[in-house]
């Protein structure tokens, strides 16, 4: 045999290996996160419940149900909208796993965007997995893209239009489920997935909603509670609230002409009073450096430390960083607080929930130790 040949088949041998490598991590993406649901759990189902025509798509996720049995007012809180942003999905999971209701009901979706849990976003070098300690072991979890798996609907519109608004957006935003509702029975992927939860707070009469979010330290509405002008004064009794507290949140009141976002979609569509939280994410900002696990569960990036020692980010990187375990404290702190507030304002209608952490004991003791 000549020596290229030999060259041939070592280069060949070196392409199989480095495919099976590369194939083992993409399928790991296609294998579901674990949860173990706290006793209180009172049925478990999948989104497809509401819209059948998404039943066995990438897009049907579980749905989790805990009722008092006690009547009362409902409350929706979805994690994982977009799958890039931890802290929402892990916040979610916290509440699955802990969360017990005396009065009313909680509904919990810790995956919304199913289909963004199988891919990361192209040429961002994001890690797919990230493992956190708990008192039993370590458990991993899936990292994400910010919209759905482009195999999932393919091909991206150069433009895409929002129905009904015909409102005009970047064409990867068709794959983004916060520009998806109040979505559509017969349109595209992401849009069915949206008319699906839309579906659901109707069917199941929610009262509030929580969409959990993060967003980049650069970005002007990180900390903030963004409601439909119908909260506005719940959120600002929360916002009042949390100040107190010593935890610093802003306000933001939904733009009236800026659709397909759950807290104006959802508002319009329904009777339920919709909030989004947003906290500070490092990994998705552009002043990142190593873009690795670490800078998930840390937070700690030594460029965006330098930027907030300037001034040039709203982050004060007071805990030497922006670790997991402070932003979902924050949005579990936040829930809290609307649904307390919202409370106030509706005696008549009420819902408790009971057993989540309190903010400084996720702080200190971190996420990990409230799952199972």
């Amino acid at each position: 045999m000549q020596r290229h040949h030999y060259t041939a088949m070592l280069f060949l041998f070196f392409a199989l290996v480095f495919s099976a490598i590369a194939s083992k991590d993409f399928l790991s993406m296609y294998q579901p996160d674990v949860l173990y649901p706290s006793p209180s759990l009172t049925k478990q189902g999948m989104l497809s419940d509401y819209f059948a025509a998404i039943k066995g798509t990438s897009g049907d996720t579980p749905v989790y149900y805990f009722d008092s049995g006690n009547p009362g007012a409902t409350i929706l809180l979805l994690g994982g909208t977009h799958p890039n942003e931890s802290a929402g999905f892990m916040a979610a999971a916290v509440l699955v796993e802990n969360a017990r209701m005396t009065k009313g009901r909680l509904i919990v979706i810790p995956q919304a965007c199913a289909s963004g849990f199988t891919a990361t976003d192209p040429l961002e070098g994001c890690p797919t997995h990230f493992t956190i300690s708990t008192k039993s072991g370590n458990r991993t979890f899936r990292f994400g893209s910010r919209g759905g798996n482009p195999l999932h609907q393919w091909p991206d519109p150069l433009v895409y239009r929002h129905f009904p608004s015909g409102q005009q957006l970047s064409g990867m935003e068709s794959r983004n489920l916060n520009r998806s509702y109040p979505g559509k029975a017969d349109g595209s992927f992401m849009e069915r997935n949206g008319y699906a939860f839309l579906q659901l707070i109707k069917k199941e009469k929610v009262s509030i909603a929580f969409d959990l979010h993060e967003a980049a330290p650069e970005v002007m509405i990180i900390n903030a509670i963004i409601t439909h002008e119908k909260g506005n004064e719940i959120a600002a009794n929360a916002v009042l609230n949390l100040e107190f507290e010593d935890l610093k949140y802003s306000l933001e009141i939904s733009p009236k002409n800026f659709h397909g976002l759950s807290h104006r979609e959802w508002g319009d569509s329904t009777d339920v009073y919709p909030f989004l939280m947003e906290t500070s994410n490092p990994i998705q900002g552009r002043l990142r450096g190593v873009t690795n696990e670490h800078l998930i569960l840390a937070g700690n990036d030594s460029f965006y430390k330098t930027a907030a020692q300037l001034g040039n980010v709203r982050i004060t990187y007071e805990l030497n960083g922006e670790p997991l375990s402070l932003r979902v404290a924050r949005h579990v702190q936040g829930f809290r607080t609307l649904v307390n507030a919202y409370n106030e304002q509706h005696p008549e209608n009420t819902a408790t929930v009971e057993n989540i952490p309190e903010y400084q004991a996720v702080l200190d003791r971190g996420v990990g130790n409230f799952l199972k």
